[in-house]
């Protein structure tokens, strides 16, 4: 028996007319539309990923009925031009979502950027506040790639308590959160990385695989149990373009119980996930 597919596309829909109704009862609310502010940069080598991932920011707004508005930095802007534009943004009140999408110009100060952003308003889950109320488990705002995990797999009916997870990939971005967002998900969590030694034999006890760690088809059939389910959250480009996950798809889910597939599966909602969080205040 071959694994259930887990597709985030199926949910898009549904998600995006779910964020859409309480859009339009804010704008009651609170008589104004909630705003989303991305300061961006684009690359001297003319790098196209930017414009990409703000295209795909935009069209998410728009099906929701959020405005969105890019800044585009210039090759020598410095930090200190940039957190009196973050200040003005924390100020305005129809500004509900602030965003400092990667990369950067080289001289930025990537943290004290982020950290000047009001908690309220980071949508990234980035400042220290935000991580700190995570460990914490106190209201946060969260790393949306995190929050599209465990969407993906509480709409595909999988429960985290007294689960066993394993997490690959220990970035501060997704691995270590994921790992304290399945711990107060009432899950028994592992976090593994490039350290790991013997990675089969953790990832064959677990219930829930969760790979981010940036390596093609890392994860092959005979490291994980017969019915558990995987969660591909990699995204690679190999040599003849095509995009692939981490893990190996084809051969995983002839033992898995559910695997995601890439693309398909957690990226597309990761772009809601941070319209979700524009739209909570």
């Amino acid at each position: 028996m071959t694994a259930r597919i887990l597709e985030g596309t199926q949910f898009v829909a549904q998600i995006s007319f779910e964020l859409a109704a309480k859009a339009a009862l804010q704008i009651q609310t609170h008589g104004f539309t909630p705003d989303l502010a991305i300061i961006a940069w684009k690359n001297e080598a003319g790098d196209s990923a930017s414009d990409v991932y703000t295209r795909q920011l935009r069209r998410a707004a728009k099906h929701v009925g959020i405005a969105l508005h890019i800044h585009w930095l210039r090759q020598d802007t410095s930090t200190d031009e940039l957190l009196p534009m973050i200040q003005r943004f924390n100020a305005q009140k129809q500004i509900r979502g602030i965003m400092v999408q990667a990369p950067l110009p080289v001289q930025i100060q990537k943290i004290a950027l982020k950290d000047a952003i009001d908690p309220d308003k980071d949508v990234d889950g980035a400042t220290a506040a935000n991580i700190g109320n995570l460990f914490l488990k106190q209201p946060a705002k969260l790393p949306a790639t995190c929050l599209a995990v465990f969407e993906l797999l509480d709409r595909s009916g999988i429960a985290l308590d007294g689960k066993r997870v394993v997490i690959i990939g220990a970035s501060p971005v997704v691995g270590r959160p994921l790992a304290l967002m399945a711990l107060h998900r009432n899950a028994t969590v592992t976090v593994c990385h490039i350290y790991t030694r013997s990675l089969a034999d953790f990832t064959r006890q677990a219930d829930i695989i969760i790979v981010a760690a940036g390596k093609p088809n890392l994860v092959s059939a005979e490291m994980v149990a017969p019915g558990a389910s995987v969660i591909d959250v990699g995204i690679n480009i190999t040599e003849d373009g095509q995009i692939v996950g981490d893990v190996d798809f084809e051969q995983v889910r002839q033992i898995a119980g559910a695997v995601s597939r890439v693309p398909g599966g957690v990226g597309p909602l990761t772009n809601l996930m941070i319209m979700r969080q524009v739209l909570d205040f």
